[in-house]
């Protein structure tokens, strides 16, 4: 029923995180956490520098799988996710993407696909896996 999605099929897409981006987060979440915010105080912190939010790069996971694979009409029913590298400020991240398995129910198909993002330096920076509902096979 999933459209054209079998096992093994991927997808991917570069993003640079910029520093317009944090600031948009930060406004539209309320997440104003100064180590995203506040060059003064993230040099004092492990990271020796302002970091982007975590949730940006699920975000961007989010839109690709919204918007291109599986694509418009996919439902999202969870994302298990983990952070494992931060994600600076003109970062490039690959946010790379692949069906893992293929449930099919009776009235829709359920898909679980790998969600990954690496930087421009190849390190995995998040790491986790998508459960969605794909859109169905156009019947016209």
């Amino acid at each position: 029923m999933a459209k054209n999605l079998s096992v093994g099929d991927s997808y991917e897409l570069k993003k640079t995180i910029t520093d317009n981006d944090v600031l948009m987060f930060a406004e539209v979440t309320g997440d104003k956490n100064p180590l995203h915010l506040d060059d003064e105080y993230a040099k004092g912190t492990i990271f020796g520098e302002r970091i982007a939010h975590g949730m940006i790069s699920a975000g961007v996971i989010s839109g690709v799988i919204g918007m291109y694979f599986p694509g418009p009409g996919t439902t999202y029913l969870s994302q298990d996710i983990r952070f494992l590298k931060p994600v600076k400020i003109g970062d490039t991240v690959t946010v790379e993407l692949e069906i893992n398995e293929i449930e099919a129910k009776s009235k829709f198909d359920v898909a679980k696909i790998r969600t990954v993002c690496r930087n421009q330096h190849n390190e995995i920076v998040v790491d986790g896996t998508a459960t969605v509902i794909p859109p169905a096979e156009k019947t016209a």
